[in-house]
């Protein structure tokens, strides 16, 4: 029988995990835009800070203890996306 990380007790109750891929702030939301079928444009203000230059989690904890991600980022975004709009209708 296969245990889910959730399922193991000599871990902490949360774990911030990621995939292990970076992606800029730029890239997500140009994905979103894509899941979300926006046709607009992105506008960012180069006066402001870039903010953290790399947001990319290290998942070898994770990883240690049998996980692996088993849905890719552009899905985990489509499947919120269609849970939002389950529970509060299309816009």
């Amino acid at each position: 029988m296969r245990r889910s990380l959730a399922d193991r007790s000599d871990v902490l109750p949360l774990m911030n995990i990621g995939t292990g891929e970076d992606l800029s702030i730029a890239e997500l939301a140009q994905l979103v835009m894509e899941v979300v079928g926006f046709d607009g444009d992105l506008v960012f203000d180069p006066s402001k800070p870039d903010g953290t230059p790399r947001k990319l989690l290290d998942v070898s904890r994770a990883q240690g203890l049998g996980w692996k991600a088993s849905v890719g980022l552009t899905e985990g975004i489509r499947l919120a996306y269609a849970d939002f709009l389950a529970r509060e209708g299309s816009l």
